[in-house]
Order: C-alpha cells, then structure tokens, then sequence
C-alpha cells in the first residue's frame, strides 16, 4: 500500500497527465467526444502519459523541501527545470506560464526569491497554486502556525497578488483537513470558517468577495455550464472544488474535471491530488499509472519527500 504522500503525488501527475491532450479544448467538442481515458498527441503533441510543467514544478518543490524549507533552493531548482529540464519527461520544459518565467528571469538577475511575483491583475493565474501541494503537506506535517503567511511566501515567488495567495492556503487548509481525517464535505467546511477567520481584514474581506461562490455558497451544487474552467485562479479553484466534491471515486472525479475543457492538465492535476488523499493510491487507475513517462522519477521524488516528513516529525 502506497503511503498518503505518493498517493497525492501520483494522482496529481496522472491527473495532469490525463488532462495534457486536452488542454485550451473547447467544453462543446468534449460534449460531443468526451475525455474517458488516458491517451496521446492532442494540444502538445506528446505521448501518453506525459505530464506537464504542473507536475515538474510540483516535483521540484517536493525536492526542494526534502532538505527543509529555503526558498533560494525551491527557485534555483525551477531554474534549473526551465534552463536544463530538471524533473521533465523528455529533458525539455514546456508550456511555462508567461507569469512564471517572468518572475524565474527575475531570481536570474538577482531578486529576493520571495518578492518575485507580480502583482498586477494579470498576475492572477493559477501558476503557483499548481505547485502549492508538497508545501501543505510539509506545514502540517511540521505543524507550522499561522500557515497563509508560509503560504503567501511560497505563492509569491511567482504569484504575489492576493487572489493567487488566497486560494493557494485554501486549497492548502483542504488538503490538511483531509490529512486530518475529514470527510470531503466537513474538510469544505472547514475551509470555507478557516478563511474567513484568516483573512478578516477590511481590506481582505473585500478580497474575498471573489471566492463568494465557494466561501458564501456550495460550489457542488452549481451546474456544470456554469463552472469556468480557465486559468484564472478563481476559475480553477471553483472547478478543482467542483469536480472533487461531486467524484463518485478518483477516475470519476478527475474525469469530471477534464472534460470542463480549458485548462484540463492543472484542473485535473489539482482534482487528482485530492482525490489521490481521500480515496487512496489504490483507487488511481492501474493502467494510468502503468502508463506515466518516467514513473519511476515521481515515485522517488514522491517516496523521498515521504521519508523527509518522517524524519521531521519525529
């Protein structure tokens, strides 16, 4: 049996992996030839099982925090995945987000890695909510307070706007809640009390006004043509909640989150991760897994940052 850590790792690759071929497709055509496998070519021309910079920047925070959190080492690590293919499936990276390799350039010539991000309203893209699950897994492990200001570092050194911050520590507090034991439902709760406790400034409140339909609401029970599913952080989270409280079991829900169309790799990553959690290694699809270039990397990278959270906990 896998433990947690693999588990969330591997059903984040797969996830993105499945969602790879799909990605920028238009919800109407998979209306009319929906996503119910794993396959190749598509959008990027890649072969089956090929993941995508979701999973390479996952995998090099992963890596990263195995040694402890230094943020100077996370970003010379994304450096070395943009400038040599560090933790790629072919020793090439691609699809980088504009917004992320600004901020990379930025460390290139010097920065503080923590003050990298933009923070104007284009700089509200899911690229640093794609790469927050290791860290959540390291604060609750290393039982870390006030976690949105560990979180809003990380999220900052390529998205330091305080939408992207925002719904990177709720996407973190889901994650801890179903480390903790929740259930899916009691662990939405709970992030939907949390945040508001967290960000209760003015200024903060207002902030939130755009996550309404997840803190004030039940994003479950929208119907499906009126989730978005585009890269705005916003968008992304709403589906990520969306398909994941509404999955029967892991292919289910990762399935649910491809066919939204759009940004298929980082929705369904982000989905799988959860789901990976909540329903088990065990539950990910064989013939997915089986399928993935470069298992072997994942599972060390996966397996090595599990046995760093041992060794911190104890």
């Amino acid at each position: 049996m896998a433990n947690i850590t693999t588990s969330a790792i591997m059903g984040f690759c797969v996830g993105d992996a499945l969602g790879v071929p799909y990605e920028f497709e238009f919800r109407e055509a998979l209306k009319k030839n929906p996503a119910t496998d794993m396959i190749g070519e598509g959008t990027h021309k890649q072969p089956k099982g090929t993941w995508s910079d979701d999973t390479s920047m996952l995998l090099c925070t992963a890596e990263s925090l195995t040694h402890g959190l230094n943020y100077h080492d996370m970003v010379e690590k994304f450096e070395k995945w943009i400038l040599e293919g560090y933790m790629t499936t072919n020793g090439k990276a691609f699809d980088i987000g504009i917004t992320t390799r600004n901020a990379i350039s930025k460390y290139m010539e010097g920065d503080d890695p923590t003050t990298l991000g933009g923070k104007g309203e284009m700089d509200q893209g899911n690229g640093s909510l794609m790469r927050i699950l290791p860290l959540a897994f390291y604060l609750y492990i290393s039982g870390a307070e006030n976690i949105h200001e560990e979180v809003g570092r990380a999220s900052s050194i390529t998205h330091a706007h305080r939408v992207p911050i925002i719904a990177c520590t709720m996407y973190s507090l889901y994650v801890m809640a179903l480390l903790d034991g929740a259930s899916l439902w009691m662990a939405y709760t709970y992030v939907k009390d949390e945040i508001k406790k967290i960000y209760s400034s003015e200024e903060d409140r207002e902030t939130l006004r755009v996550f309404d339909r997840i803190i004030e609401n039940n994003i479950a029970l929208y119907p499906e043509e009126e989730i978005k599913s585009s890269g705005y952080v916003v968008d992304t989270l709403e589906a990520v909640f969306w398909a994941f409280l509404n999955g029967d079991d892991y292919k289910d829900a990762v399935l649910r989150a491809v066919n939204l169309g759009d940004d298929t790799d980082t929705i369904a990553a982000l989905v799988g991760a959860l789901a990976g959690i909540y329903h088990g290694y065990e539950d990910i699809p064989s013939e997915w897994l089986d399928a993935i270039v470069k298992k072997d990397l994942v599972e060390e990278v996966a397996d090595k940052f599990h046995k760093s959270l041992v060794d911190l906990q104890n």
